[in-house]
Protein backbone atom coordinates (compact mmCIF):
# COMPACT_ATOMS: atom_id res chain seq x y z
CA UNK A 1 0.00 0.00 0.00
CA UNK A 2 1.56 3.18 -1.22
CA UNK A 3 1.33 6.28 1.35
CA UNK A 4 -0.16 8.79 -1.71
CA UNK A 5 -2.78 6.12 -3.12
CA UNK A 6 -4.13 4.87 0.16
CA UNK A 7 -5.47 1.50 1.50
CA UNK A 8 -6.74 -1.10 -1.53
CA UNK A 9 -10.32 -1.82 -0.29
CA UNK A 10 -12.55 -4.53 -2.01
CA UNK A 11 -16.12 -3.96 -2.11
CA UNK A 12 -18.84 -6.77 -2.52
CA UNK A 13 -22.13 -7.51 -0.95
CA UNK A 14 -24.81 -10.47 -1.19
CA UNK A 15 -28.86 -9.39 0.66
CA UNK A 16 -30.94 -11.57 0.68
CA UNK A 17 -33.79 -12.39 3.50
CA UNK A 18 -34.68 -15.83 2.91
CA UNK A 19 -38.05 -17.11 4.00
CA UNK A 20 -37.57 -21.02 3.80
CA UNK A 21 -41.58 -21.73 2.94
CA UNK A 22 -41.53 -19.15 -0.08
CA UNK A 23 -40.67 -19.99 -3.55
CA UNK A 24 -37.65 -20.13 -4.71
CA UNK A 25 -35.27 -16.76 -5.07
CA UNK A 26 -34.17 -16.95 -8.88
CA UNK A 27 -31.32 -15.63 -10.75
CA UNK A 28 -34.06 -13.16 -12.42
CA UNK A 29 -35.06 -12.26 -8.83
CA UNK A 30 -31.93 -10.86 -8.25
CA UNK A 31 -31.19 -9.72 -11.56
CA UNK A 32 -33.90 -7.74 -11.94
CA UNK A 33 -33.20 -5.81 -8.49
CA UNK A 34 -30.05 -5.58 -8.05
CA UNK A 35 -26.82 -7.04 -9.88
CA UNK A 36 -23.36 -4.59 -10.31
CA UNK A 37 -20.60 -5.39 -11.33
CA UNK A 38 -17.06 -3.94 -11.04
CA UNK A 39 -17.22 -0.13 -11.96
CA UNK A 40 -20.96 -0.34 -11.97
CA UNK A 41 -20.95 -0.28 -8.28
CA UNK A 42 -19.20 2.88 -7.60
CA UNK A 43 -21.17 4.54 -10.53
CA UNK A 44 -24.18 3.61 -8.90
CA UNK A 45 -22.77 4.82 -5.28
CA UNK A 46 -22.54 8.42 -7.09
CA UNK A 47 -25.84 8.66 -8.01
CA UNK A 48 -27.89 11.24 -6.21
CA UNK A 49 -30.32 8.48 -5.54
CA UNK A 50 -28.99 5.45 -5.71
CA UNK A 51 -31.07 1.86 -6.51
CA UNK A 52 -28.29 0.07 -4.07
CA UNK A 53 -28.21 -1.11 -0.41
CA UNK A 54 -27.44 2.19 1.44
CA UNK A 55 -24.62 0.92 3.73
CA UNK A 56 -22.66 0.76 0.53
CA UNK A 57 -23.37 3.69 -0.79
CA UNK A 58 -22.35 5.35 2.71
CA UNK A 59 -19.47 3.22 3.07
CA UNK A 60 -17.78 4.55 -0.16
CA UNK A 61 -18.66 8.34 0.61
CA UNK A 62 -17.54 8.05 4.21
CA UNK A 63 -14.42 6.58 2.84
CA UNK A 64 -13.70 8.89 0.11
CA UNK A 65 -14.00 12.27 2.83
CA UNK A 66 -11.64 10.18 5.17
CA UNK A 67 -8.36 10.69 2.99
CA UNK A 68 -6.65 8.46 -0.10
CA UNK A 69 -8.04 4.99 -0.77
CA UNK A 70 -8.31 2.57 -3.90
CA UNK A 71 -11.88 1.29 -3.50
CA UNK A 72 -11.97 -2.41 -5.92
CA UNK A 73 -15.77 -2.93 -6.83
CA UNK A 74 -16.62 -6.85 -7.10
CA UNK A 75 -19.97 -7.90 -7.31
CA UNK A 76 -22.97 -6.39 -5.16
CA UNK A 77 -26.55 -8.64 -5.45
CA UNK A 78 -29.49 -8.11 -3.86
CA UNK A 79 -32.96 -9.38 -4.61
CA UNK A 80 -36.42 -9.02 -2.69
CA UNK A 81 -36.94 -11.33 0.46
CA UNK A 82 -38.23 -14.17 -0.67
CA UNK A 83 -37.36 -18.07 -0.13
CA UNK A 84 -34.55 -20.08 -0.20
CA UNK A 85 -31.64 -18.71 -3.07
CA UNK A 86 -31.32 -20.88 -6.49
CA UNK A 87 -27.80 -22.73 -5.92
CA UNK A 88 -26.59 -22.65 -9.50
CA UNK A 89 -27.15 -18.41 -9.13
CA UNK A 90 -25.75 -18.44 -5.80
CA UNK A 91 -22.60 -20.66 -6.90
CA UNK A 92 -21.93 -19.00 -9.94
CA UNK A 93 -21.66 -15.03 -8.12
CA UNK A 94 -19.62 -16.70 -5.70
CA UNK A 95 -17.17 -17.65 -8.14
CA UNK A 96 -17.38 -14.78 -9.99
CA UNK A 97 -16.84 -12.78 -6.59
CA UNK A 98 -13.69 -15.18 -6.25
CA UNK A 99 -12.25 -14.18 -9.31
CA UNK A 100 -12.46 -10.86 -8.98
CA UNK A 101 -11.05 -10.93 -6.20
CA UNK A 102 -7.78 -12.85 -7.48
CA UNK A 103 -7.60 -10.44 -10.72
CA UNK A 104 -7.37 -7.15 -7.91
CA UNK A 105 -4.73 -8.74 -5.58
CA UNK A 106 -3.19 -7.36 -3.42
CA UNK A 107 -6.39 -6.65 -1.39
CA UNK A 108 -5.48 -4.16 2.00
CA UNK A 109 -9.20 -4.32 3.24
CA UNK A 110 -12.27 -5.90 2.26
CA UNK A 111 -15.97 -4.28 3.33
CA UNK A 112 -18.76 -6.77 2.75
CA UNK A 113 -22.35 -5.47 2.87
CA UNK A 114 -24.78 -8.58 3.35
CA UNK A 115 -27.94 -8.89 4.96
CA UNK A 116 -27.22 -11.95 6.99
CA UNK A 117 -30.27 -14.04 7.11
CA UNK A 118 -29.87 -15.73 3.60
CA UNK A 119 -30.33 -19.83 2.79
CA UNK A 120 -30.03 -21.99 -0.35
CA UNK A 121 -31.62 -24.76 -1.71
CA UNK A 122 -28.37 -26.48 -0.63
CA UNK A 123 -26.78 -24.76 2.09
CA UNK A 124 -28.56 -23.33 5.18
CA UNK A 125 -25.34 -20.81 5.58
CA UNK A 126 -24.74 -19.27 2.31
CA UNK A 127 -23.33 -16.33 4.17
CA UNK A 128 -21.05 -18.15 6.25
CA UNK A 129 -20.15 -20.10 2.16
CA UNK A 130 -19.51 -16.36 1.30
CA UNK A 131 -17.19 -14.81 4.43
CA UNK A 132 -14.70 -18.06 4.17
CA UNK A 133 -14.20 -17.44 0.67
CA UNK A 134 -13.66 -13.68 0.68
CA UNK A 135 -11.34 -14.68 3.68
CA UNK A 136 -9.28 -17.51 1.71
CA UNK A 137 -9.28 -15.27 -1.19
CA UNK A 138 -7.39 -12.32 0.51
CA UNK A 139 -5.42 -14.18 3.22
CA UNK A 140 -5.34 -14.22 6.91
CA UNK A 141 -4.19 -10.83 7.82
CA UNK A 142 -6.15 -8.83 5.96
CA UNK A 143 -9.15 -6.84 7.79
CA UNK A 144 -12.68 -7.63 6.98
CA UNK A 145 -15.83 -5.39 7.67
CA UNK A 146 -19.10 -6.60 7.36
CA UNK A 147 -22.71 -4.73 7.98
CA UNK A 148 -25.63 -6.79 8.73
CA UNK A 149 -29.49 -6.00 8.79
CA UNK A 150 -30.17 -6.75 12.21
CA UNK A 151 -32.96 -9.84 11.16
CA UNK A 152 -29.73 -11.78 10.47
CA UNK A 153 -29.21 -14.99 11.35
CA UNK A 154 -25.36 -15.15 12.67
CA UNK A 155 -23.43 -18.08 12.60
CA UNK A 156 -20.13 -18.86 14.14
CA UNK A 157 -18.13 -19.43 10.62
CA UNK A 158 -19.38 -16.08 10.32
CA UNK A 159 -17.72 -14.60 13.34
CA UNK A 160 -14.70 -16.33 12.32
CA UNK A 161 -14.30 -15.08 8.94
CA UNK A 162 -14.76 -11.42 9.37
CA UNK A 163 -12.82 -9.25 11.93
CA UNK A 164 -15.64 -7.27 12.83
CA UNK A 165 -19.42 -7.54 12.08
CA UNK A 166 -21.80 -4.20 12.58
CA UNK A 167 -25.49 -4.52 13.07
CA UNK A 168 -28.47 -2.40 12.01
CA UNK A 169 -29.31 -0.37 15.41
CA UNK A 170 -32.68 0.54 14.26
CA UNK A 171 -35.78 -1.17 13.24
CA UNK A 172 -37.09 0.28 10.62
CA UNK A 173 -33.76 0.51 9.27
CA UNK A 174 -33.26 3.92 9.20
CA UNK A 175 -29.93 3.91 9.92
CA UNK A 176 -28.45 1.97 7.22
CA UNK A 177 -26.49 4.92 5.75
CA UNK A 178 -25.30 5.06 9.50
CA UNK A 179 -24.07 1.97 9.63
CA UNK A 180 -22.27 2.31 6.09
CA UNK A 181 -20.14 5.20 8.06
CA UNK A 182 -19.33 3.17 10.74
CA UNK A 183 -18.05 0.39 8.65
CA UNK A 184 -15.28 2.88 6.61
CA UNK A 185 -14.19 4.59 10.14
CA UNK A 186 -13.99 0.99 11.59
CA UNK A 187 -12.03 -0.18 8.46
CA UNK A 188 -9.71 2.62 9.18
CA UNK A 189 -8.86 1.73 12.70
CA UNK A 190 -8.06 -1.85 11.65
CA UNK A 191 -5.86 -0.27 9.19
CA UNK A 192 -4.60 1.73 11.52
CA UNK A 193 -3.70 -1.47 13.57
CA UNK A 194 -6.14 -1.95 16.12
CA UNK A 195 -7.08 -5.31 16.59
CA UNK A 196 -10.71 -6.47 17.21
CA UNK A 197 -11.49 -9.24 19.24
CA UNK A 198 -15.16 -10.89 18.96
CA UNK A 199 -17.65 -12.57 21.05
CA UNK A 200 -20.04 -14.45 20.13
CA UNK A 201 -22.95 -15.59 22.07
CA UNK A 202 -26.45 -16.77 20.44
CA UNK A 203 -29.37 -17.28 22.70
CA UNK A 204 -32.28 -20.24 22.44
CA UNK A 205 -34.90 -16.82 21.83
CA UNK A 206 -36.49 -16.60 18.24
CA UNK A 207 -38.38 -13.81 18.70
CA UNK A 208 -41.36 -12.93 16.22
CA UNK A 209 -40.01 -9.93 14.24
CA UNK A 210 -43.20 -7.81 15.23
CA UNK A 211 -41.36 -7.70 18.73
CA UNK A 212 -37.99 -6.60 17.62
CA UNK A 213 -38.79 -2.91 16.93
CA UNK A 214 -36.18 -0.38 18.68
CA UNK A 215 -38.30 2.73 19.57
CA UNK A 216 -39.55 0.46 22.71
CA UNK A 217 -39.36 -2.96 24.19
CA UNK A 218 -36.96 -5.43 25.20
CA UNK A 219 -35.10 -5.09 22.46
CA UNK A 220 -35.04 -1.39 21.80
CA UNK A 221 -33.63 -1.53 25.68
CA UNK A 222 -31.23 -4.46 24.91
CA UNK A 223 -29.51 -2.13 21.87
CA UNK A 224 -29.74 1.07 24.00
CA UNK A 225 -27.97 -0.44 27.10
CA UNK A 226 -25.26 -1.78 24.31
CA UNK A 227 -24.44 1.74 22.65
CA UNK A 228 -24.50 3.50 26.22
CA UNK A 229 -21.71 0.93 26.98
CA UNK A 230 -18.78 1.53 23.93
CA UNK A 231 -16.08 2.36 25.48
CA UNK A 232 -12.05 2.69 24.01
CA UNK A 233 -12.32 -1.13 25.02
CA UNK A 234 -15.56 -2.04 23.00
CA UNK A 235 -15.12 -1.23 19.60
CA UNK A 236 -19.34 -2.72 18.73
CA UNK A 237 -22.13 -4.03 19.95
CA UNK A 238 -24.28 -5.70 17.37
CA UNK A 239 -27.08 -7.69 19.29
CA UNK A 240 -29.39 -9.35 16.26
CA UNK A 241 -33.36 -9.78 15.86
CA UNK A 242 -32.38 -12.93 13.90
CA UNK A 243 -35.24 -14.50 11.58
CA UNK A 244 -38.25 -16.39 12.30
CA UNK A 245 -38.59 -18.35 9.15
CA UNK A 246 -35.19 -19.01 8.12
CA UNK A 247 -35.43 -22.97 9.04
CA UNK A 248 -31.55 -23.19 9.87
CA UNK A 249 -29.94 -24.10 12.89
CA UNK A 250 -28.56 -20.89 13.33
CA UNK A 251 -31.23 -18.89 13.65
CA UNK A 252 -32.67 -16.60 16.81
CA UNK A 253 -30.94 -13.72 18.97
CA UNK A 254 -27.79 -13.17 18.74
CA UNK A 255 -25.47 -10.91 20.62
CA UNK A 256 -22.19 -9.78 19.63
CA UNK A 257 -19.19 -7.63 20.86
CA UNK A 258 -16.38 -6.49 19.46
CA UNK A 259 -13.25 -5.67 21.81
CA UNK A 260 -10.53 -3.05 21.12
CA UNK A 261 -7.27 -4.81 21.23
CA UNK A 262 -8.26 -7.38 24.14
CA UNK A 263 -11.08 -9.74 24.68
CA UNK A 264 -11.63 -9.42 28.07
CA UNK A 265 -14.14 -6.65 28.34
CA UNK A 266 -15.99 -7.80 25.00
CA UNK A 267 -16.40 -10.80 27.33
CA UNK A 268 -18.07 -9.21 30.36
CA UNK A 269 -20.36 -7.29 28.30
CA UNK A 270 -21.43 -10.23 25.80
CA UNK A 271 -22.19 -12.07 29.06
CA UNK A 272 -24.43 -9.03 30.75
CA UNK A 273 -26.10 -8.42 27.81
CA UNK A 274 -27.16 -11.90 26.75
CA UNK A 275 -28.18 -12.41 30.89
CA UNK A 276 -30.63 -9.31 30.23
CA UNK A 277 -32.10 -10.93 27.02
CA UNK A 278 -32.83 -14.37 28.68
CA UNK A 279 -34.11 -12.54 32.00
CA UNK A 280 -36.49 -10.73 29.45
CA UNK A 281 -37.52 -14.03 27.60
CA UNK A 282 -41.28 -13.15 28.19
CA UNK A 283 -41.95 -10.00 26.89
CA UNK A 284 -40.51 -11.21 23.31
CA UNK A 285 -44.61 -12.33 23.44
CA UNK A 286 -47.29 -9.81 21.65
CA UNK A 287 -51.09 -10.00 21.39
CA UNK A 288 -52.64 -9.54 17.84
CA UNK A 289 -56.21 -8.29 16.25
CA UNK A 290 -57.92 -11.07 15.41
CA UNK A 291 -58.98 -10.66 11.82
CA UNK A 292 -62.76 -10.38 12.22
CA UNK A 293 -62.03 -7.17 14.84
CA UNK A 294 -60.02 -5.64 12.36
CA UNK A 295 -62.69 -5.75 9.96
CA UNK A 296 -65.27 -4.51 12.32
CA UNK A 297 -63.10 -1.90 13.59
CA UNK A 298 -62.39 -0.73 10.04
CA UNK A 299 -66.03 -1.08 9.15
CA UNK A 300 -66.98 1.58 12.44
CA UNK A 301 -64.08 4.03 11.62
CA UNK A 302 -65.33 4.79 7.75
CA UNK A 303 -68.52 5.20 9.33
CA UNK A 304 -68.08 7.56 12.05
CA UNK A 305 -66.03 10.55 11.18
CA UNK A 306 -65.53 11.53 14.68
CA UNK A 307 -63.31 8.86 15.02
CA UNK A 308 -59.50 8.62 14.09
CA UNK A 309 -58.36 6.98 11.20
CA UNK A 310 -56.28 3.80 11.69
CA UNK A 311 -53.55 1.40 10.40
CA UNK A 312 -54.28 -1.97 9.80
CA UNK A 313 -51.20 -3.89 9.20
CA UNK A 314 -50.76 -7.25 7.15
CA UNK A 315 -48.09 -8.52 9.13
CA UNK A 316 -48.85 -12.08 7.98
CA UNK A 317 -48.13 -11.06 4.26
CA UNK A 318 -45.61 -9.21 4.83
CA UNK A 319 -43.75 -8.89 1.52
CA UNK A 320 -40.49 -7.82 3.70
CA UNK A 321 -40.42 -10.90 4.88
CA UNK A 322 -40.55 -13.00 2.38
CA UNK A 323 -44.41 -13.49 1.66
CA UNK A 324 -45.93 -12.72 -1.52
CA UNK A 325 -47.98 -10.04 -0.78
CA UNK A 326 -51.10 -10.95 -1.95
CA UNK A 327 -53.63 -12.75 0.22
CA UNK A 328 -57.45 -11.98 0.62
CA UNK A 329 -58.19 -12.19 3.99
CA UNK A 330 -58.30 -8.75 4.65
CA UNK A 331 -59.34 -7.51 1.53
CA UNK A 332 -62.28 -10.02 1.18
CA UNK A 333 -63.18 -9.40 4.54
CA UNK A 334 -63.59 -5.71 3.99
CA UNK A 335 -65.41 -6.22 0.89
CA UNK A 336 -67.76 -8.23 2.00
CA UNK A 337 -68.45 -5.83 5.14
CA UNK A 338 -69.24 -3.11 3.13
CA UNK A 339 -66.12 -0.92 4.89
CA UNK A 340 -65.53 2.24 3.10
CA UNK A 341 -62.84 4.91 2.91
CA UNK A 342 -59.73 1.83 2.87
CA UNK A 343 -56.89 1.85 1.12
CA UNK A 344 -54.95 -0.89 0.95
CA UNK A 345 -51.32 -1.38 -0.98
CA UNK A 346 -49.53 -2.98 -2.24
CA UNK A 347 -51.02 -6.55 -3.97
CA UNK A 348 -48.72 -8.29 -5.92
CA UNK A 349 -50.26 -9.17 -8.96
CA UNK A 350 -48.65 -8.94 -12.49
CA UNK A 351 -51.36 -10.54 -14.37
CA UNK A 352 -54.00 -7.78 -13.01
CA UNK A 353 -51.92 -4.99 -13.41
CA UNK A 354 -51.39 -6.09 -17.16
CA UNK A 355 -54.98 -6.72 -17.41
CA UNK A 356 -55.66 -2.74 -16.20
CA UNK A 357 -52.99 -1.29 -18.47
CA UNK A 358 -54.70 -3.24 -21.50
CA UNK A 359 -58.03 -1.93 -20.78
CA UNK A 360 -56.85 1.70 -19.48
CA UNK A 361 -58.09 3.98 -17.07
CA UNK A 362 -61.69 4.22 -16.40
CA UNK A 363 -62.45 0.64 -17.42
CA UNK A 364 -64.49 -1.39 -15.11
CA UNK A 365 -64.36 -4.96 -15.31
CA UNK A 366 -64.14 -8.70 -12.91
CA UNK A 367 -60.84 -8.83 -11.57
CA UNK A 368 -59.48 -11.85 -10.98
CA UNK A 369 -57.04 -11.72 -8.00
CA UNK A 370 -54.31 -14.04 -8.74
CA UNK A 371 -55.02 -15.43 -11.24
CA UNK A 372 -51.75 -16.89 -11.96
CA UNK A 373 -50.44 -17.81 -8.20
CA UNK A 374 -50.40 -20.98 -6.85
CA UNK A 375 -48.63 -20.87 -3.36
CA UNK A 376 -50.09 -21.97 -0.63
CA UNK A 377 -51.85 -18.50 0.60
CA UNK A 378 -52.49 -17.06 -2.54
CA UNK A 379 -56.22 -17.78 -3.15
CA UNK A 380 -57.98 -16.75 -6.06
CA UNK A 381 -61.09 -13.73 -5.84
CA UNK A 382 -63.23 -12.07 -8.35
CA UNK A 383 -64.72 -8.91 -7.63
CA UNK A 384 -65.79 -6.09 -10.04
CA UNK A 385 -63.05 -2.89 -10.17
CA UNK A 386 -62.49 0.17 -11.95
CA UNK A 387 -59.52 1.57 -12.66
CA UNK A 388 -58.19 5.22 -11.30
CA UNK A 389 -54.90 5.27 -12.52
CA UNK A 390 -51.72 3.73 -14.29
CA UNK A 391 -47.88 4.21 -14.11
CA UNK A 392 -45.05 2.00 -14.99
CA UNK A 393 -42.25 3.94 -14.02
CA UNK A 394 -39.86 4.11 -11.28
CA UNK A 395 -39.78 6.14 -8.26
CA UNK A 396 -37.82 7.72 -5.50
CA UNK A 397 -38.79 7.25 -1.67
CA UNK A 398 -39.80 10.02 0.44
CA UNK A 399 -39.54 8.55 3.94
CA UNK A 400 -38.61 6.08 6.52
CA UNK A 401 -36.32 3.27 4.83
CA UNK A 402 -36.49 4.14 0.89
CA UNK A 403 -35.86 7.46 1.65
CA UNK A 404 -33.66 8.91 -1.06
CA UNK A 405 -33.71 5.77 -3.04
CA UNK A 406 -34.93 4.92 -6.49
CA UNK A 407 -37.37 2.12 -6.57
CA UNK A 408 -39.73 0.35 -9.11
CA UNK A 409 -42.88 -1.43 -8.44
CA UNK A 410 -43.36 -2.53 -11.97
CA UNK A 411 -46.87 -1.61 -13.78
CA UNK A 412 -48.80 -0.38 -11.14
CA UNK A 413 -52.83 -0.13 -10.89
CA UNK A 414 -54.82 2.06 -8.61
CA UNK A 415 -58.00 0.20 -8.65
CA UNK A 416 -61.36 0.79 -6.67
CA UNK A 417 -63.29 -2.13 -5.42
CA UNK A 418 -66.53 -1.09 -3.65
CA UNK A 419 -65.21 1.09 -0.70
CA UNK A 420 -61.47 0.08 -1.26
CA UNK A 421 -59.16 1.85 -3.09
CA UNK A 422 -56.03 -0.92 -4.03
CA UNK A 423 -52.71 -0.74 -4.97
CA UNK A 424 -51.92 -3.28 -7.35
CA UNK A 425 -48.35 -3.69 -8.39
CA UNK A 426 -46.00 -6.11 -10.24
CA UNK A 427 -43.16 -6.17 -8.51
CA UNK A 428 -43.23 -7.34 -4.84
CA UNK A 429 -42.11 -4.16 -2.38
CA UNK A 430 -43.91 -4.02 0.87
CA UNK A 431 -45.50 -0.77 1.02
CA UNK A 432 -43.65 1.35 3.72
CA UNK A 433 -43.73 5.22 2.20
CA UNK A 434 -46.74 6.85 1.17
CA UNK A 435 -45.19 7.76 -1.83
CA UNK A 436 -46.35 4.47 -2.78
CA UNK A 437 -50.10 5.32 -3.61
CA UNK A 438 -48.98 8.68 -4.63
CA UNK A 439 -47.27 7.19 -7.49
CA UNK A 440 -50.78 6.37 -8.22
CA UNK A 441 -52.37 9.01 -7.20
CA UNK A 442 -54.21 7.81 -4.03
CA UNK A 443 -53.42 9.81 -0.86
CA UNK A 444 -52.85 8.24 3.03
CA UNK A 445 -53.76 11.16 4.47
CA UNK A 446 -57.90 11.16 2.75
CA UNK A 447 -58.24 7.68 4.29
CA UNK A 448 -60.07 6.29 6.63
CA UNK A 449 -58.37 2.73 7.25
CA UNK A 450 -55.25 1.78 5.67
CA UNK A 451 -54.16 -1.57 4.59
CA UNK A 452 -50.48 -2.05 4.47
CA UNK A 453 -48.66 -5.31 3.81
CA UNK A 454 -45.56 -4.65 5.82
CA UNK A 455 -44.70 -6.14 8.96
CA UNK A 456 -42.99 -2.81 10.93
CA UNK A 457 -41.35 -0.87 8.17
CA UNK A 458 -44.21 1.03 7.60
CA UNK A 459 -44.13 3.22 10.80
CA UNK A 460 -41.28 5.07 10.01
CA UNK A 461 -42.68 5.95 6.64
CA UNK A 462 -45.96 6.52 7.92
CA UNK A 463 -45.31 8.08 11.28
CA UNK A 464 -46.23 11.67 10.70
CA UNK A 465 -50.31 10.43 9.70
CA UNK A 466 -50.71 7.59 12.31
CA UNK A 467 -49.08 7.12 15.74
CA UNK A 468 -48.45 4.18 17.44
CA UNK A 469 -51.77 4.16 19.36
CA UNK A 470 -53.75 3.73 15.81
CA UNK A 471 -52.10 0.80 14.45
CA UNK A 472 -53.21 -2.87 14.61
CA UNK A 473 -51.32 -5.54 14.12
CA UNK A 474 -53.79 -8.04 11.98
CA UNK A 475 -53.79 -12.26 12.89
CA UNK A 476 -54.66 -13.28 10.00
CA UNK A 477 -52.69 -16.20 7.65
CA UNK A 478 -49.58 -15.99 5.40
CA UNK A 479 -45.69 -16.80 4.85
CA UNK A 480 -44.95 -14.37 7.82
CA UNK A 481 -47.33 -15.75 10.37
CA UNK A 482 -46.89 -14.75 13.63
CA UNK A 483 -47.86 -18.42 14.60
CA UNK A 484 -44.16 -20.44 14.51
CA UNK A 485 -45.35 -23.27 15.76
CA UNK A 486 -47.53 -23.72 12.52
CA UNK A 487 -44.70 -23.44 10.20
CA UNK A 488 -43.25 -26.67 8.71
CA UNK A 489 -39.26 -26.45 9.97
CA UNK A 490 -37.30 -28.98 9.11
CA UNK A 491 -33.92 -27.63 10.32
CA UNK A 492 -34.41 -25.06 12.74
CA UNK A 493 -33.87 -26.92 15.90
CA UNK A 494 -36.74 -26.01 17.96
CA UNK A 495 -34.71 -25.95 21.11
CA UNK A 496 -36.10 -22.54 21.47
CA UNK A 497 -38.22 -20.76 24.35
CA UNK A 498 -41.31 -19.46 21.71
CA UNK A 499 -41.32 -23.59 21.70
CA UNK A 500 -40.49 -24.40 25.14
CA UNK A 501 -41.07 -22.00 27.42
CA UNK A 502 -39.78 -24.11 29.87
CA UNK A 503 -35.78 -24.01 28.66
CA UNK A 504 -32.82 -23.44 30.54
CA UNK A 505 -30.19 -20.92 29.25
CA UNK A 506 -26.74 -20.02 30.58
CA UNK A 507 -23.61 -18.76 29.37
CA UNK A 508 -20.88 -20.82 28.49
CA UNK A 509 -18.48 -22.09 30.87
CA UNK A 510 -15.55 -20.27 28.88
CA UNK A 511 -17.69 -17.01 29.52
CA UNK A 512 -18.81 -17.57 33.40
CA UNK A 513 -15.31 -17.93 34.22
Amino acid sequence: MSESSGPRVALLGLHLESNAFAPVTTREDFASCCYLVGEEITLEAAQPNPAMPMEMAAFIAAMNGAGAWQPLPILLAGAEPGGAAEQSFLTDCLAEMERRLEAVKPVDAVYISNHGAMVSTTSLDPDGDMFRMVREAVGPGVPIVATLDLHANVSREMTRQVDVLIAYLKNPHTDQEERGVEAAGTLRELLGGVRAHTVFLPLPLTPITTTLLTAQGPYAELIDYGQEHLSPDILNVSILGGFAYGDTPKQGLSVIVTGRNSVQAAQGLAKEIAGRAWENRRRFEKDYTPLQDAIALAKRTGEDARLPSIILADIADNPGGGARSNTIWLLRGLHEAGVSGVLLGNFFDPALANKAHELGEGAEFVAEFNSEETQRFSERLRLPVKVLKLNDGPLVGKRGIYAGRTLTLGRCAALQVGGISMLVSSRRKQCADPVFFEHVGLDAATARTVVLKSRGHFRAGFDLLFPPERIYEVDSPGLTSTNLKELPYRHFQRNSYQFDPGISWQPPEWVRK
